[in-house]
């Protein structure tokens, strides 16, 4: 039994009419007409399918990971339950995976899954990726191994997958085979209310320093710095940086260019009291920094939960 969780996205979408169909419009068709255009998927077992949401994940917000989370461990607490597929849009399919992989204990499959295409093109790859999830949350192998993703034929590990490139069926790429995957869910104790508030600021020439200011004023408790290089800190920022600092905002230094940000490295991290991402990409960085918060964790555990989270 595999329960499936749809929450939109362009595997749900169709062309958008108002504009003259040179658009599309996601998170359109219901679950059902979904789960009827795939062929054979009767064989794969029988489906318990919920609507939890119709969002294009453009739109994805933290309050929806919570809303995900709470039906995700339901439904894997739910008797007969053997695995649950997630239905996604891809934008930010690999943030969704990646935080549940943290909030999610080991065992049962988990497996998101998106479309490149609409459902009403011509050539919609969202009934292979639908069939294909459905197959990866049933087949033993897959347990164990924490959220994975699969998309256009290939399963992906959610702490190394990322959206590669902007368009195409291989959009998705990992430097890891999903079978090396590993279980995470170090806080899958945690069932908060609501997500403190991180921000992302990206380095360029000439990045203002006033961005620092004015996230902590809109009430930022994090800040993940997207930064060239080997999270290279432009000089001009560090006096607002120290003054967030002061402030208690948690700073997490990390990269733009792939690659691991080592503590104290390009940078006296301990002195400043600032945090490193690892090898963990901005988006992926954020969501472990904002679990830990709402963890309660600062100083040296912040530390230790990010490091970890980045081996």
């Amino acid at each position: 039994m595999i329960h499936l969780l749809a929450t939109g996205g362009t595997i749900a979408g169709e062309a958008d009419p108002e504009a003259g169909h040179g658009r599309y419009r996601a998170g359109v068709r219901p679950v059902e007409a979904l789960l009827a255009a795939v062929p054979g998927l009767a064989d794969a077992g029988p489906i318990n399918a919920r609507q939890i949401l119709a969002l294009d994940s453009k739109d994805m917000a933290p309050a929806d990971w919570l809303a995900i989370l709470a039906a995700t461990r339901a439904a894997l607490a739910e008797p007969g339950c053997d695995g649950v597929v997630i239905l996604h849009g891809t934008d930010t399919l690999e943030e969704t995976a990646w935080f549940l992989h943290l909030t999610l204990p080991a065992g049962k499959p988990v497996v998101l899954t998106g479309a490149m295409h609409p459902a009403d093109h011509p050539a919609a790859d969202g009934p292979a990726n639908l069939l294909a999830a459905v197959r990866l949350a049933a087949n033993p192998a897959a347990r164990g191994k924490g959220v994975l993703v699969v998309m256009n034929g290939t399963p992906f590990g959610a702490r190394r997958v990322v959206k590669a490139r902007c368009s195409g069926l291989d959009a998705f790429e990992s430097t890891e085979p999903w079978q090396a995957a590993q279980a995470d869910g170090r806080f899958s104790g945690l069932a908060p209310n609501a997500l403190p508030r991180v921000d992302i600021l990206p380095g360029y020439a000439g990045a203002p320093a006033d961005l620092i200011a004015a996230s902590v004023a809109a009430g930022a408790r994090g800040l993940v710095l997207a930064l060239c290089g080997h999270g290279s800190v432009p000089t001009a920022w560090l006096p607002a940086l120290r003054a967030a600092h002061r402030q208690g905002v948690a700073i997490v230094r990390g990269s733009r260019a792939s690659g691991c940000v080592e503590p104290d490295a390009n940078a006296d991290d301990r002195g400043e009291g600032w945090l490193t991402a690892g090898d963990l990409p901005p988006p992926k960085a954020r969501i472990a920094l904002m679990l830990g918060l709402a963890a309660g964790l600062s100083g040296n555990g912040l530390r230790t939960a990010l490091l970890a989270c980045g081996a």
